[in-house]
């Protein structure tokens, strides 16, 4: 029985990740390096590593690679404050699932631009907890993240599951000893998944997979038990 749902943010709860991708090329293109889309997929969202490593191959110093990170994270988070709507599917998937199970954002974003996307949606007070960057050493692929959502949930891994959307993620959850939704990211979406639970193509159908089957989800009771 699912007690706990884990929810990514970049790419499930929000459409952020094209900005992500916009502000890191505008910033690696100050210094000459043409960064594409698929490069984007492959280094970050598949591998969970920063592109800023390709001005490290082209020998940029690290001090320089420091001020290419800070003006990226100034960039992205410029195009952030026009505002970032929730995903489809986003408002009716968390009110519906909130009053069955705990909820948690489990993201490796950085805790400013997170607050900064959510400023003004209300989506967060329907969270029992939020973990961003800063709550971990290693970032996905490795487990950490959800290990220590794990901990925090004080359940176990059979009665959590997971929502992402990269194959990072995927990853992550997976060593975890997760179970996980992928609901594939709008820039890849032909990704293969091997080892997801399931792959859906929107969060409604997740939405309508999980509320199919009533011995699938806690009771309404169990999904906020008293501390």
């Amino acid at each position: 029985m699912i007690k706990a749902i884990f929810w990514d943010n970049d790419g499930i709860l929000v459409e952020t990740e094209q900005f992500y991708f916009q502000a890191m090329q505008e910033t690696l293109g100050e210094v000459g390096i043409d960064l594409s889309l698929a490069e984007f997929i492959r280094t970050t969202l598949d591998a969970g590593k920063s592109c800023l490593e390709l001005a490290a191959q082209r020998g940029l110093d690290a001090a320089t690679i420091a001020i290419l990170r800070e003006r990226k994270d100034q960039r992205y988070a410029q195009l952030l404050a026009s505002g970032i709507a929730p995903r489809p599917g986003v408002r009716r998937a968390l009110t519906e699932l909130h009053t069955k199970v705990r909820m948690a954002v489990v993201t490796s974003s950085q805790r400013h631009h997170f607050e900064l996307i959510h400023r003004r949606n209300g989506l967060l007070d329907l969270f029992d907890f939020i973990l961003t960057r800063e709550d971990f050493v290693l970032t996905k692929p490795h487990p950490e993240p959800y290990l220590k959502a794990l901990g925090r949930s004080g359940l176990s891994a059979g009665e959590c599951l997971v929502i992402e959307d990269t194959v990072r993620g995927l990853q992550s959850a997976l060593c975890a000893g997760l179970r996980c939704i992928v609901v594939p990211s709008s820039l890849a979406p032909e990704k293969e998944f091997p080892g997801a639970w399931r792959v859906l193509p929107d969060l409604d159908a997740v939405t309508d997979f999980l509320l199919a089957e009533p011995d699938l989800m806690a009771w309404p009771e169990s999904a906020h038990p008293t501390p």
